[in-house]
């Protein structure tokens, strides 16, 4: 069920962005080459706790038998890596790696979520490119995300935009609605046909969010139970805001207003 929020409730979801947003902001100063992502994953925990937030990734049950609760605050994804990465001491980030972030904040019993992909040191043209792809097929995506819009109007417009840069979206993996829970309905493919689904109205929050591929859109799963990967090896980037309908322009809650 598609839950819309109240002018309260959406404050409440406001806060919580707003943690994911500095979280970012903190990251982004301090990700540097010979760091591990575990060292990542200990300030990013830190830095929601001191705005009064908890990890919600941290703990998350996936619903699959066999695989345990995810055990950290963030999922790090690297290089080939697409989405959940399990942070370790013993991967240590090096100069040039494209580091995917996906960090969820619970605060006061609502739910904020956003995803980066940095490149740590100099980037290749190849990288850099993906990255901007991906980014801008977000915003590609949320110019159809008004009222009386469908949500294959969005899933659609970010489809034809990685398409027709060159790359593939992930088909497996999707955006959501978000609020009290971290996945909430609707669900949100990267990929569709323009006009179905359901019509968003004021009040949705949605969580968008492009994860790309520069090689051929297949996937497989590491031994972890969690880690998705290309199958091919080939690089991926991952952009995601929470955002919220309103009878006008959607306005993207995980960015810090300048």
């Amino acid at each position: 069920m598609v839950t819309i929020k109240s002018k309260r409730e959406i404050e409440l979801m406001k806060e919580a962005c707003k943690v994911v947003a500095l979280t970012y902001e903190k990251l982004e100063k301090e990700i540097k080459p010979g760091m591990t992502t575990f060292e990542l994953d200990q300030l990013a925990e830190k830095t929601m706790r001191s705005l009064g937030a908890v990890p919600a990734e941290k703990g998350y049950d996936s619903g699959i038998r066999g695989v345990p609760k995810f055990p950290a605050s963030i999922c790090i994804s690297i290089n080939d890596e697409v989405i959940h990465g399990i942070p370790s001491k013993n991967r240590i980030i090096k100069d040039g790696d494209v580091v995917s972030i996906d960090t969820v904040a619970l605060k006061d019993g609502f739910n904020g979520d956003a995803a980066r992909t940095f490149i740590v040191g100099k980037a290749s043209k190849e990288a850099q490119r993906l990255v901007d792809v991906t980014k801008q097929a977000f915003f590609e995506g949320i110019k159809y995300a008004v009222k009386g819009n469908r949500i294959g109007d969005i899933s659609h417009a970010i489809g034809e935009f990685v398409e027709k840069n060159g790359y593939n979206v992930v088909r497996e993996f999707q955006g959501h609605g978000i609020g009290e829970e971290m996945h909430e309905d609707p669900g949100i493919p990267n990929y569709g046909k323009a006009g179905r689904g359901i019509r968003l109205e004021p009040g949705m929050t949605l969580a968008i969010e492009p994860m790309v591929m520069v090689g051929k859109p297949n996937i497989c799963v590491l031994d972890d139970g969690w880690t998705i990967v290309t199958e091919d090896g080939s690089l991926a980037a991952h952009y995601e805001n929470t955002i919220l309908i309103t009878e006008k322009e959607p306005e993207v809650l995980t960015l810090l207003k300048k």
